[in-house]
Protein backbone atom coordinates (compact mmCIF):
# COMPACT_ATOMS: atom_id res chain seq x y z
CA UNK A 1 0.00 0.00 0.00
CA UNK A 2 1.47 3.33 -1.10
CA UNK A 3 2.11 6.08 1.60
CA UNK A 4 1.43 8.68 -1.52
CA UNK A 5 -2.23 10.44 -0.90
CA UNK A 6 -4.69 10.18 -4.30
CA UNK A 7 -4.03 13.58 -4.98
CA UNK A 8 -0.48 13.33 -5.25
CA UNK A 9 -0.30 10.49 -7.13
CA UNK A 10 -2.30 12.19 -9.54
CA UNK A 11 -0.72 15.30 -9.63
CA UNK A 12 2.33 13.40 -10.19
CA UNK A 13 0.96 10.92 -13.21
CA UNK A 14 -0.43 13.84 -14.63
CA UNK A 15 2.72 15.64 -15.01
CA UNK A 16 4.66 12.53 -16.47
CA UNK A 17 1.89 11.95 -18.75
CA UNK A 18 1.49 15.53 -20.06
CA UNK A 19 -2.58 15.67 -18.74
CA UNK A 20 -4.13 19.31 -19.16
CA UNK A 21 -6.42 18.21 -16.64
CA UNK A 22 -7.95 15.25 -14.55
CA UNK A 23 -10.85 14.64 -11.85
CA UNK A 24 -10.50 11.59 -9.65
CA UNK A 25 -13.17 10.25 -7.61
CA UNK A 26 -13.15 6.99 -4.99
CA UNK A 27 -16.05 6.33 -2.86
CA UNK A 28 -14.36 3.52 0.25
CA UNK A 29 -15.28 3.17 3.49
CA UNK A 30 -18.70 4.93 2.68
CA UNK A 31 -17.38 8.37 2.26
CA UNK A 32 -16.07 10.04 -0.71
CA UNK A 33 -12.24 11.31 -1.83
CA UNK A 34 -11.78 13.49 -4.60
CA UNK A 35 -8.33 14.36 -6.11
CA UNK A 36 -8.50 17.36 -8.95
CA UNK A 37 -5.63 18.17 -11.18
CA UNK A 38 -4.78 21.08 -14.03
CA UNK A 39 -7.08 22.30 -16.08
CA UNK A 40 -10.26 22.29 -18.49
CA UNK A 41 -8.51 23.73 -21.57
CA UNK A 42 -5.08 24.95 -22.33
CA UNK A 43 -6.56 28.16 -24.34
CA UNK A 44 -9.49 29.22 -21.90
CA UNK A 45 -7.98 27.68 -18.27
CA UNK A 46 -10.37 26.97 -15.64
CA UNK A 47 -9.17 24.77 -12.43
CA UNK A 48 -10.66 20.85 -12.74
CA UNK A 49 -12.94 20.25 -9.76
CA UNK A 50 -15.92 17.30 -9.33
CA UNK A 51 -18.00 19.62 -10.73
CA UNK A 52 -16.48 19.34 -13.77
CA UNK A 53 -18.40 18.02 -17.16
CA UNK A 54 -16.36 15.59 -19.38
CA UNK A 55 -17.16 13.50 -22.20
CA UNK A 56 -17.55 9.93 -21.20
CA UNK A 57 -17.73 7.96 -24.22
CA UNK A 58 -18.55 4.49 -23.88
CA UNK A 59 -19.39 5.33 -20.16
CA UNK A 60 -22.16 5.75 -21.69
CA UNK A 61 -23.03 2.37 -22.34
CA UNK A 62 -24.03 1.69 -18.68
CA UNK A 63 -27.02 4.33 -18.77
CA UNK A 64 -27.89 2.68 -22.14
CA UNK A 65 -27.77 -0.77 -20.96
CA UNK A 66 -29.65 0.12 -17.05
CA UNK A 67 -32.52 1.80 -18.74
CA UNK A 68 -33.26 -1.63 -20.82
CA UNK A 69 -32.76 -3.42 -17.73
CA UNK A 70 -35.69 -1.31 -16.28
CA UNK A 71 -37.73 -1.87 -19.16
CA UNK A 72 -37.31 -5.75 -18.54
CA UNK A 73 -38.01 -5.36 -14.49
CA UNK A 74 -41.26 -3.47 -16.15
CA UNK A 75 -42.36 -6.02 -18.59
CA UNK A 76 -41.54 -4.15 -21.80
CA UNK A 77 -38.82 -5.83 -23.18
CA UNK A 78 -37.76 -9.61 -23.36
CA UNK A 79 -34.15 -10.00 -23.25
CA UNK A 80 -34.57 -13.44 -25.13
CA UNK A 81 -37.03 -11.55 -27.84
CA UNK A 82 -35.59 -10.66 -31.05
CA UNK A 83 -34.82 -6.73 -31.56
CA UNK A 84 -37.02 -6.93 -34.77
CA UNK A 85 -40.11 -7.17 -32.07
CA UNK A 86 -39.36 -3.45 -31.12
CA UNK A 87 -37.64 -2.40 -33.87
CA UNK A 88 -39.12 -3.77 -36.89
CA UNK A 89 -37.71 -1.21 -39.37
CA UNK A 90 -34.67 -3.23 -38.78
CA UNK A 91 -32.70 -4.26 -42.11
CA UNK A 92 -29.16 -5.57 -42.40
CA UNK A 93 -27.04 -7.07 -45.13
CA UNK A 94 -27.98 -10.61 -44.48
CA UNK A 95 -31.30 -10.63 -43.81
CA UNK A 96 -31.50 -14.09 -41.37
CA UNK A 97 -29.32 -12.80 -38.87
CA UNK A 98 -31.34 -9.34 -38.57
CA UNK A 99 -34.07 -11.61 -38.01
CA UNK A 100 -32.52 -13.77 -35.21
CA UNK A 101 -30.31 -10.53 -32.87
CA UNK A 102 -31.89 -10.70 -29.51
CA UNK A 103 -31.60 -7.69 -27.06
CA UNK A 104 -29.46 -9.71 -24.58
CA UNK A 105 -27.41 -10.45 -27.62
CA UNK A 106 -26.99 -6.55 -27.87
CA UNK A 107 -26.64 -6.21 -24.54
CA UNK A 108 -23.44 -8.75 -24.06
CA UNK A 109 -22.00 -7.92 -27.45
CA UNK A 110 -22.79 -11.31 -29.24
CA UNK A 111 -25.02 -10.18 -32.12
CA UNK A 112 -22.36 -10.21 -34.30
CA UNK A 113 -22.47 -6.59 -35.03
CA UNK A 114 -19.42 -4.93 -36.78
CA UNK A 115 -17.45 -1.89 -33.96
CA UNK A 116 -19.23 1.34 -35.74
CA UNK A 117 -20.95 2.93 -38.22
CA UNK A 118 -19.45 6.38 -39.88
CA UNK A 119 -22.48 7.92 -40.60
CA UNK A 120 -24.08 11.16 -39.76
CA UNK A 121 -27.85 11.73 -39.39
CA UNK A 122 -28.48 15.29 -37.70
CA UNK A 123 -28.95 16.52 -34.17
CA UNK A 124 -32.83 16.03 -34.50
CA UNK A 125 -35.44 13.76 -33.01
CA UNK A 126 -34.87 11.30 -35.97
CA UNK A 127 -30.83 10.83 -35.27
CA UNK A 128 -31.22 6.91 -33.91
CA UNK A 129 -34.09 6.36 -36.67
CA UNK A 130 -31.76 8.10 -39.16
CA UNK A 131 -28.67 5.70 -37.86
CA UNK A 132 -30.60 2.66 -37.70
CA UNK A 133 -31.68 3.12 -41.41
CA UNK A 134 -27.70 2.74 -42.24
CA UNK A 135 -27.67 -0.84 -40.26
CA UNK A 136 -27.60 -2.22 -43.80
CA UNK A 137 -23.86 -1.07 -44.45
CA UNK A 138 -22.43 -2.64 -41.52
CA UNK A 139 -19.94 -5.36 -41.19
CA UNK A 140 -21.20 -8.50 -40.26
CA UNK A 141 -18.87 -10.47 -38.11
CA UNK A 142 -20.41 -13.53 -37.21
CA UNK A 143 -23.41 -15.60 -36.74
CA UNK A 144 -25.54 -13.79 -33.79
CA UNK A 145 -24.47 -15.65 -30.35
CA UNK A 146 -21.48 -17.21 -31.65
CA UNK A 147 -18.70 -15.05 -29.78
CA UNK A 148 -18.35 -11.40 -28.07
CA UNK A 149 -17.54 -8.70 -29.90
CA UNK A 150 -17.36 -5.30 -28.64
CA UNK A 151 -20.02 -2.80 -30.74
CA UNK A 152 -20.70 0.82 -30.74
CA UNK A 153 -23.43 0.19 -33.15
CA UNK A 154 -25.05 -2.20 -31.47
CA UNK A 155 -25.20 -0.06 -28.42
CA UNK A 156 -26.96 2.53 -30.71
CA UNK A 157 -29.60 0.02 -31.79
CA UNK A 158 -30.87 -0.29 -28.18
CA UNK A 159 -31.19 3.23 -27.99
CA UNK A 160 -33.55 3.00 -30.56
CA UNK A 161 -34.98 0.02 -28.72
CA UNK A 162 -36.02 2.51 -25.80
CA UNK A 163 -37.00 4.72 -27.68
CA UNK A 164 -39.74 2.33 -29.83
CA UNK A 165 -41.26 0.84 -26.40
CA UNK A 166 -41.54 4.40 -24.53
CA UNK A 167 -42.63 6.13 -27.12
CA UNK A 168 -40.36 9.14 -26.28
CA UNK A 169 -36.83 10.06 -27.86
CA UNK A 170 -33.93 8.02 -26.04
CA UNK A 171 -32.46 11.50 -23.90
CA UNK A 172 -35.86 11.94 -22.57
CA UNK A 173 -36.17 8.10 -21.22
CA UNK A 174 -33.06 7.82 -20.08
CA UNK A 175 -33.21 11.33 -17.89
CA UNK A 176 -37.04 9.52 -16.85
CA UNK A 177 -35.60 6.36 -16.00
CA UNK A 178 -32.50 7.16 -14.67
CA UNK A 179 -31.06 10.87 -14.36
CA UNK A 180 -34.30 12.31 -12.42
CA UNK A 181 -34.52 9.24 -10.02
CA UNK A 182 -31.00 9.03 -8.97
CA UNK A 183 -30.71 13.31 -9.05
CA UNK A 184 -27.79 12.79 -11.53
CA UNK A 185 -28.04 16.16 -12.28
CA UNK A 186 -24.86 16.91 -13.77
CA UNK A 187 -25.07 14.04 -16.46
CA UNK A 188 -26.43 15.47 -19.33
CA UNK A 189 -26.11 14.34 -23.49
CA UNK A 190 -26.38 17.58 -25.33
CA UNK A 191 -23.47 19.97 -25.56
CA UNK A 192 -26.40 23.47 -24.37
CA UNK A 193 -26.91 21.30 -21.63
CA UNK A 194 -23.33 21.51 -20.58
CA UNK A 195 -21.53 24.78 -21.84
CA UNK A 196 -23.00 26.98 -19.29
CA UNK A 197 -21.30 24.87 -16.65
CA UNK A 198 -17.88 24.45 -16.35
CA UNK A 199 -16.12 21.42 -18.59
CA UNK A 200 -13.42 20.05 -20.05
CA UNK A 201 -12.38 20.07 -23.49
CA UNK A 202 -9.78 17.47 -25.10
CA UNK A 203 -6.87 17.29 -25.98
CA UNK A 204 -4.53 15.72 -28.21
CA UNK A 205 -0.40 15.97 -28.73
CA UNK A 206 0.65 17.90 -31.69
CA UNK A 207 4.23 17.05 -33.34
CA UNK A 208 6.23 18.32 -30.21
CA UNK A 209 4.01 16.93 -27.85
CA UNK A 210 2.38 20.13 -27.25
CA UNK A 211 -1.27 19.25 -26.01
CA UNK A 212 -3.83 20.93 -28.06
CA UNK A 213 -7.63 21.56 -28.20
CA UNK A 214 -9.70 19.41 -29.57
CA UNK A 215 -12.19 20.69 -31.86
CA UNK A 216 -15.05 18.22 -31.66
CA UNK A 217 -16.17 18.11 -28.54
CA UNK A 218 -18.36 14.29 -28.63
CA UNK A 219 -19.61 12.28 -31.11
CA UNK A 220 -23.24 12.96 -32.79
CA UNK A 221 -26.71 12.02 -31.38
CA UNK A 222 -26.88 9.30 -33.54
CA UNK A 223 -24.13 8.15 -31.20
CA UNK A 224 -25.89 8.91 -27.97
CA UNK A 225 -26.56 5.71 -26.29
CA UNK A 226 -23.13 4.32 -27.34
CA UNK A 227 -21.21 7.19 -26.51
CA UNK A 228 -22.53 10.48 -25.59
CA UNK A 229 -23.37 11.54 -21.84
CA UNK A 230 -20.88 13.88 -20.05
CA UNK A 231 -21.09 13.85 -16.25
CA UNK A 232 -18.74 15.36 -13.47
CA UNK A 233 -17.14 12.98 -11.52
CA UNK A 234 -19.29 13.73 -8.22
CA UNK A 235 -22.00 12.30 -10.52
CA UNK A 236 -20.25 9.31 -11.27
CA UNK A 237 -20.08 8.57 -8.07
CA UNK A 238 -23.86 8.90 -7.15
CA UNK A 239 -24.30 6.71 -10.67
CA UNK A 240 -21.27 4.02 -9.08
CA UNK A 241 -23.06 3.93 -5.55
CA UNK A 242 -26.38 2.90 -7.44
CA UNK A 243 -24.96 -0.04 -8.80
CA UNK A 244 -23.09 -0.79 -5.45
CA UNK A 245 -26.18 -1.98 -4.31
CA UNK A 246 -27.89 -5.17 -3.76
CA UNK A 247 -30.83 -4.95 -6.48
CA UNK A 248 -32.19 -7.35 -8.61
CA UNK A 249 -31.27 -4.96 -11.42
CA UNK A 250 -28.01 -4.40 -10.59
CA UNK A 251 -26.94 -8.14 -9.56
CA UNK A 252 -28.54 -9.17 -13.09
CA UNK A 253 -26.04 -6.84 -14.41
CA UNK A 254 -23.11 -8.01 -13.06
CA UNK A 255 -23.79 -11.50 -13.54
CA UNK A 256 -21.57 -13.17 -16.18
CA UNK A 257 -23.35 -13.76 -19.75
CA UNK A 258 -20.37 -14.38 -21.95
CA UNK A 259 -16.52 -15.66 -21.56
CA UNK A 260 -13.89 -13.18 -22.96
CA UNK A 261 -10.68 -14.36 -23.67
CA UNK A 262 -7.13 -12.57 -23.23
CA UNK A 263 -8.81 -9.04 -22.73
CA UNK A 264 -7.15 -6.46 -20.41
CA UNK A 265 -11.06 -5.02 -20.31
CA UNK A 266 -12.21 -8.22 -18.45
CA UNK A 267 -12.87 -12.10 -17.95
CA UNK A 268 -16.67 -11.70 -19.23
CA UNK A 269 -19.18 -9.29 -20.38
CA UNK A 270 -22.46 -8.98 -17.83
CA UNK A 271 -24.98 -7.21 -19.02
CA UNK A 272 -22.81 -4.41 -20.75
CA UNK A 273 -20.29 -4.65 -17.84
CA UNK A 274 -16.87 -5.95 -17.90
CA UNK A 275 -16.67 -8.74 -15.31
CA UNK A 276 -13.02 -9.27 -14.22
CA UNK A 277 -10.98 -11.26 -11.21
CA UNK A 278 -8.03 -8.80 -10.08
CA UNK A 279 -5.96 -9.72 -7.24
CA UNK A 280 -8.72 -12.31 -6.57
CA UNK A 281 -11.25 -9.77 -6.43
CA UNK A 282 -14.03 -9.44 -8.20
CA UNK A 283 -14.49 -6.05 -10.27
CA UNK A 284 -17.20 -4.80 -12.87
CA UNK A 285 -16.24 -1.74 -14.93
CA UNK A 286 -16.00 -0.20 -18.11
CA UNK A 287 -14.22 2.69 -20.08
CA UNK A 288 -14.63 5.21 -22.97
CA UNK A 289 -12.89 7.38 -24.92
CA UNK A 290 -13.62 10.11 -27.55
CA UNK A 291 -11.37 12.79 -29.30
CA UNK A 292 -8.82 13.42 -26.66
CA UNK A 293 -10.92 13.08 -23.73
CA UNK A 294 -10.52 9.20 -21.52
CA UNK A 295 -12.75 8.02 -18.73
CA UNK A 296 -12.89 5.04 -16.38
CA UNK A 297 -15.40 3.49 -14.04
CA UNK A 298 -14.53 0.75 -11.56
CA UNK A 299 -16.60 -0.76 -9.13
CA UNK A 300 -15.75 -3.67 -6.32
CA UNK A 301 -19.43 -4.54 -5.12
CA UNK A 302 -18.47 -6.81 -2.33
CA UNK A 303 -16.33 -3.98 -0.99
CA UNK A 304 -18.35 -1.03 -1.16
CA UNK A 305 -15.97 0.50 -3.29
CA UNK A 306 -15.56 2.35 -6.94
CA UNK A 307 -13.26 5.02 -8.30
CA UNK A 308 -14.17 7.25 -11.00
CA UNK A 309 -10.86 8.95 -13.89
CA UNK A 310 -11.48 11.46 -16.14
CA UNK A 311 -8.64 13.03 -18.18
CA UNK A 312 -8.79 15.76 -21.11
CA UNK A 313 -5.19 14.96 -22.60
CA UNK A 314 -4.13 12.65 -25.47
CA UNK A 315 -2.00 10.40 -25.81
CA UNK A 316 -1.94 9.40 -22.60
CA UNK A 317 -5.02 9.24 -21.35
CA UNK A 318 -5.34 5.76 -21.29
CA UNK A 319 -2.23 5.00 -19.68
CA UNK A 320 -3.11 7.58 -16.85
CA UNK A 321 -6.54 6.25 -16.01
CA UNK A 322 -4.93 2.89 -15.75
CA UNK A 323 -2.18 4.10 -13.73
CA UNK A 324 -4.83 6.03 -11.41
CA UNK A 325 -7.19 3.20 -11.02
CA UNK A 326 -4.49 0.37 -10.34
CA UNK A 327 -3.60 2.87 -7.52
CA UNK A 328 -6.70 3.44 -5.95
CA UNK A 329 -7.34 -0.59 -5.98
CA UNK A 330 -4.06 -1.08 -4.02
CA UNK A 331 -3.93 2.06 -1.98
CA UNK A 332 -7.34 1.96 -0.69
CA UNK A 333 -8.16 -1.74 -1.20
CA UNK A 334 -4.81 -3.69 -0.59
CA UNK A 335 -5.91 -4.98 -4.50
CA UNK A 336 -2.32 -5.48 -6.75
CA UNK A 337 -3.43 -5.67 -10.87
CA UNK A 338 -0.59 -7.00 -12.56
CA UNK A 339 0.24 -7.42 -15.87
CA UNK A 340 1.09 -11.13 -16.99
CA UNK A 341 5.07 -11.46 -18.64
CA UNK A 342 5.51 -12.51 -22.18
CA UNK A 343 7.88 -14.67 -23.03
CA UNK A 344 11.45 -14.24 -24.82
CA UNK A 345 10.64 -12.56 -28.49
CA UNK A 346 11.47 -15.82 -31.03
CA UNK A 347 10.82 -14.66 -34.63
CA UNK A 348 10.17 -18.09 -35.64
CA UNK A 349 6.97 -17.98 -33.41
CA UNK A 350 5.68 -14.72 -34.47
CA UNK A 351 6.22 -14.38 -38.12
CA UNK A 352 2.95 -16.28 -38.96
CA UNK A 353 1.09 -13.04 -36.59
CA UNK A 354 2.47 -10.53 -39.48
CA UNK A 355 -0.20 -9.13 -41.96
CA UNK A 356 -2.66 -6.68 -42.00
CA UNK A 357 -6.18 -6.74 -40.25
CA UNK A 358 -8.95 -4.05 -40.63
CA UNK A 359 -12.32 -3.36 -38.80
CA UNK A 360 -14.65 -0.99 -40.33
CA UNK A 361 -12.94 2.27 -39.97
CA UNK A 362 -9.19 1.11 -38.91
CA UNK A 363 -6.47 -0.89 -39.67
CA UNK A 364 -3.99 -3.21 -37.61
CA UNK A 365 -0.94 -3.98 -38.90
CA UNK A 366 1.88 -6.34 -37.10
CA UNK A 367 5.54 -6.24 -38.52
CA UNK A 368 8.09 -8.97 -37.30
CA UNK A 369 11.84 -8.54 -37.51
CA UNK A 370 14.39 -11.01 -36.93
CA UNK A 371 16.97 -9.31 -34.64
CA UNK A 372 14.56 -6.96 -33.27
CA UNK A 373 13.68 -6.17 -29.88
CA UNK A 374 10.05 -6.73 -30.52
CA UNK A 375 7.37 -7.01 -32.87
CA UNK A 376 5.09 -4.13 -33.13
CA UNK A 377 1.26 -3.77 -33.21
CA UNK A 378 -0.14 -0.24 -35.31
CA UNK A 379 -3.83 0.95 -35.19
CA UNK A 380 -4.17 3.63 -37.50
CA UNK A 381 -7.55 4.91 -38.85
CA UNK A 382 -8.05 4.34 -42.92
CA UNK A 383 -7.09 6.58 -44.90
CA UNK A 384 -10.20 7.09 -46.51
CA UNK A 385 -11.93 8.03 -43.33
CA UNK A 386 -10.02 10.52 -42.47
CA UNK A 387 -10.47 12.11 -45.60
CA UNK A 388 -13.93 11.84 -45.89
CA UNK A 389 -14.50 13.00 -42.48
CA UNK A 390 -15.81 16.93 -41.82
CA UNK A 391 -14.98 16.72 -38.33
CA UNK A 392 -11.32 16.27 -36.62
CA UNK A 393 -10.27 12.66 -35.84
CA UNK A 394 -7.16 12.28 -33.32
CA UNK A 395 -3.85 11.44 -34.74
CA UNK A 396 -2.84 8.13 -34.57
CA UNK A 397 -0.40 6.11 -32.18
CA UNK A 398 3.40 5.10 -33.42
CA UNK A 399 3.74 1.07 -33.16
CA UNK A 400 3.34 -0.50 -30.09
CA UNK A 401 5.85 -3.47 -29.23
CA UNK A 402 3.85 -6.35 -27.86
CA UNK A 403 4.60 -10.25 -26.67
CA UNK A 404 3.27 -13.44 -26.71
CA UNK A 405 2.30 -15.04 -23.47
CA UNK A 406 2.70 -18.13 -22.10
CA UNK A 407 0.42 -21.08 -22.98
CA UNK A 408 -1.38 -21.54 -26.27
CA UNK A 409 1.23 -18.84 -27.83
CA UNK A 410 -2.22 -16.98 -29.53
CA UNK A 411 -2.32 -14.71 -26.48
CA UNK A 412 -0.19 -11.46 -26.49
CA UNK A 413 0.50 -8.55 -24.30
CA UNK A 414 1.29 -4.42 -25.43
CA UNK A 415 4.45 -3.97 -23.75
CA UNK A 416 5.04 -0.05 -23.96
CA UNK A 417 3.66 3.15 -24.80
CA UNK A 418 0.00 4.45 -24.49
CA UNK A 419 -1.50 1.31 -24.59
CA UNK A 420 0.62 -0.79 -22.21
CA UNK A 421 -0.76 -3.57 -20.87
CA UNK A 422 -3.74 -4.31 -22.77
CA UNK A 423 -4.09 -7.58 -23.79
CA UNK A 424 -5.84 -9.66 -27.22
CA UNK A 425 -5.54 -12.53 -29.00
CA UNK A 426 -5.11 -14.46 -32.39
CA UNK A 427 -7.93 -15.96 -33.57
CA UNK A 428 -7.46 -19.22 -35.95
CA UNK A 429 -9.07 -21.56 -38.41
CA UNK A 430 -9.52 -24.91 -38.23
CA UNK A 431 -6.77 -25.84 -40.44
CA UNK A 432 -4.55 -23.27 -37.69
CA UNK A 433 -4.17 -20.36 -39.88
CA UNK A 434 -4.47 -16.75 -37.96
CA UNK A 435 -7.48 -15.35 -39.53
CA UNK A 436 -8.04 -12.66 -37.19
CA UNK A 437 -6.78 -10.84 -34.14
CA UNK A 438 -8.86 -8.88 -30.78
CA UNK A 439 -7.92 -5.88 -29.40
CA UNK A 440 -9.55 -3.83 -26.64
CA UNK A 441 -12.18 -6.66 -27.38
CA UNK A 442 -12.66 -5.91 -30.88
CA UNK A 443 -12.09 -8.06 -33.91
CA UNK A 444 -10.04 -7.30 -36.66
CA UNK A 445 -10.02 -9.52 -39.16
CA UNK A 446 -7.47 -10.59 -41.73
CA UNK A 447 -6.52 -9.39 -45.38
Amino acid sequence: MSDQTLQEFVDAAAERFGIPGAAVGVHAGGRSVHANHGVTSVENPLPVDEHTFFALGSVSKTFTATVVMSLVEQGRIDLDAPVRRYVPELVLADEAHAAAITVRQLLNHTAGLGVRLVVETGDGDDALAGFVAHLDEIDLIGAPGSRASYSQAGYNLLGRVVENVTGHTFEQAVAELALTPLGLHETAYFTDQVMTRRFACGHNADEDGTPVVARQWKDTRGNNPGGGIAATVADQLRWARFHLGDGALQKRMQTPTVALRGSTLGDAFGVCWFLRDIDGTATVGHGGSGNGQFADLLLVPERDFAVSVMTNGGPGGVAFNREVVQFALAHFLGVVDRDPEPVAYDHAVVAPTAGVYEIDIMTLTIRTEEGAAAPTLEVVIKPEIRAASEKEIPADYPPFPFGLLPGTGDDYIITAGAMKGQRGFFTRDSSGAITGVDLAGRLFTRR
